[in-house]
């Protein structure tokens, strides 16, 4: 895994992917590089002019490139299903799901169109309903895959607070953040669990990017706050990588024969947070089996999501 780049990435001629958030950042890079690599890409997003832009410089990159483009909403779980049902119309199976998109630490509490907190609603629930919806097409896949896209948040003031998962006591930007991050982590986890024990054939694992240059602080907490322009003059240049870097541990886990089901990946460097695709650690709190199924089962009830076969019993010891 030393050094891994994309040029490590095995052809993907003939598979098909999805990606979440696709037309820019991380999940642009991602893109770029499954497309490059063969793929057949479909980009979602919700911005139609940012979509075409993505799609120009992916063709402008490489003329030959199978990519296009759905609108996806994930703060709506009407979106969610009305993409899903639109996709299995038009394919008999998904070989990748990238589950990448995501807001981070809005100043103040907002909500989803479905009345959840942003963050966990967009970053976690939106990602779960779709995967239950897609899982038919995954299960028809050619060795299927789907990713999770995790963050160091959840390492640090994360857990799963189900006396208010959707923070309408009192919000707080960053530990509402890396709730929803840790919810992540916790469904690539259990999704292998549950996939594992009904057969249904994935393999999950989760990435983090470390501390990459994207727009998604800029969209959350802003670029023009204090703390943000001493964060750019002293430690960014430090300790950040660009997005196409921090797209890395993504590619790996989506792509690589060596990675693991149930896997978790990031930069390799400075405490995580730049350098090529490593292990990454995973938190003690985020290997909590009992947790994670109740959150699975308060997903599941949030979401009006139906997953097939049995409850995993190991998963609440």
């Amino acid at each position: 895994m030393a050094n891994w780049t994309t040029a490590d990435i095995p052809r993907q001629t003939g598979r098909l992917a999805v990606i979440t958030g696709a037309t820019g950042g991380l999940g642009f890079e991602t893109a770029l590089a499954l497309a490059g690599a063969g793929a057949n890409v479909v980009l979602t997003g919700r911005n139609e002019q940012k979509a075409q832009a993505a799609l120009a410089a992916i063709r402008g990159r490489y003329p030959a490139a199978q990519i296009s483009y759905a609108h996806l909403d994930l703060a709506s779980l009407a979106s969610v299903r009305g993409f899903a049902e639109q996709f299995a119309e038009g394919h008999a199976a998904l070989d990748l799901l990238i589950n990448n998109a995501g807001v981070m630490m809005p100043p103040t509490r907002q909500t989803t169109a479905d009345g959840f907190e942003l963050q966990f609603g967009t970053n976690y629930l939106g990602h779960f309903a779709l995967t239950e919806r897609l899982l038919p097409l995954l299960r028809a896949g050619r060795e299927p895959r789907v990713v999770n896209l995790s963050s160091l948040a959840h390492k640090t003031r994360a857990a799963i607070h189900f006396d208010d998962l959707q923070w309408q006591r009192s919000y707080k930007p960053w530990p509402a953040y890396a709730q929803s991050k840790l919810a992540m982590l916790m469904f690539a986890l259990e999704l292998q669990r549950r996939s594992d024990a009904n057969g249904w054939g994935l393999l999950s694992n989760a990435a983090h990017p470390g501390y990459a240059r994207t727009d998604l602080i800029a969209n959350g907490p802003g670029a023009d706050t204090v703390l943000q322009m001493l964060n750019r003059v002293t430690f960014e240049p430090l300790a950040s990588q660009s997005a196409a870097d921090g797209a890395l541990p993504t590619l790996f886990a989506a792509t690589a024969p060596e990675a693991r089901p149930a896997g978790y990946y990031g930069p390799s460097g400075f405490f995580e947070l730049k350098g090529p695709p490593g292990d990454a650690q995973i938190a003690p709190h985020a290997q909590d089996k009992a947790v994670a199924a109740r959150l699975w089962a308060v997903s599941e009830a949030l979401t009006n999501a139906r997953w097939p076969g049995a409850i995993v019993e190991h998963a609440t010891s």
